[in-house]
């Protein structure tokens, strides 16, 4: 293993959480959102520059079959949207967030906006939570507002995290052999929130998929690194990834199933290591600075995960097979 010899300030550690779960790179605000409805007395009040969530009822509007609450309408509830919409023509789209910065985007885009943990007049038959703990003042709360949203007749989907799988020796994770330990409450408060989220949604007949790290062209582990050109972490740690389109067909293709209680893994089964996947971002020639090395000699490692069941089950696979796929490398 060959390490570079620049060493540069020990940079922010980086998470092997998917980014839409609360990754320490750089990104834009994946919290977007929304006003509760035209009354601004129905607002909540700002505490700082975050909205402290509404209990505020939504309008009546009559529920279609195919009706979707996103909760966390970001880069990945966006395009769950937009894919759902595609094979949904006439559904609606709502959207539950936790400021009012960008209510008017997600109005263009065809999701009507409400604050988090608004009580919608109506149940809705598909319910799916991508919002991330890193900015709500109380993630079980929020959980368990999705849950008494949902109608009970479609889907109810949470997207977690393949950190919840307890590896750090660069081992295999596959479903198949059921073979992937589960971090133990109580060990890591960032994953003890999200167990604790599983835990809601299962036992309120909903179902799990948990993501490996998210990813596109411009958003990801890899744009991280880039960015800072020399990284203090190890070349070898095992990464696994699934791209933003990807994770948003494979939460649909779960929604579809109408399934009750179940986990699912998401990943594009090509784990990496951190090395490899920056050997393949210089070799693409599609990025305009080039990354340097990794100097990290020690450190936990990562996982291999396989979620060939998942596929199987669900009927899923991936539009991009690996990164190098994604980068026509």
């Amino acid at each position: 293993m060959e390490i570079c010899a620049a060493k540069l300030a020990t940079p922010r550690p980086f998470t092997h959480l998917p980014s839409h779960l609360g990754c320490s790179f750089p990104k834009a605000s994946y919290f977007t959102s929304i006003a509760v409805s035209g009354n601004p007395n129905s607002f909540p009040r700002k505490k700082g520059s975050m909205v402290v969530a509404s209990s505020a009822q939504s309008p009546h509007r009559a529920t279609g079959k195919n009706d979707l609450l996103i909760v966390g309408p970001g880069v990945l509830g966006r395009m769950v949207s937009l894919k759902w919409k595609q094979d949904h023509p006439g559904c609606q789209i709502y959207g539950q967030t936790m400021t009012t910065d960008h209510h008017d985007e997600l109005i263009k885009i065809g999701i009507n906006p409400y604050l988090i943990r608004t009580k919608m007049a109506h149940q809705i038959p598909y319910v799916i939570f991508c919002a991330p703990p890193s900015r709500s003042a109380d993630y079980t709360a929020d959980v368990r507002s999705a849950a008494l949203n949902w109608s009970g007749e479609g889907s109810l989907l949470f997207t977690s995290s393949t950190a919840a799988y307890d590896c750090s020796d660069n081992g295999l994770c596959d479903e198949m052999m059921q073979d992937c330990p589960i971090v133990p409450i109580g060990r890591s408060p960032r994953t003890d929130v999200l167990l604790k989220a599983e835990n809601i949604l299962l036992e309120a007949g909903g179902c799990v998929v948990r993501l490996a790290g998210l990813y596109h062209s411009d958003r990801g582990a890899h744009t991280y690194w880039l960015g800072r050109g020399i990284v203090d972490a190890r070349p070898d740690h095992i990464l696994n990834l699934i791209h933003y389109e990807d994770a948003a067909s494979l939460s649909i293709a779960i929604l579809k199933t109408k399934l009750r209680g179940r986990t699912f893994m998401g990943c594009d089964n090509h784990p990496l290591s951190r090395q490899e996947i920056m050997d393949i971002v210089n070799r693409s020639g599609k990025f305009s600075k080039k990354f340097e090395c990794f100097t990290g000699t020690d450190g936990p490692l990562g996982k291999r995960l396989n979620n060939s069941k998942t596929r199987a089950e669900i009927g899923w696979e991936p539009k991009y097979t690996s990164f190098a796929n994604f980068l026509g490398v």
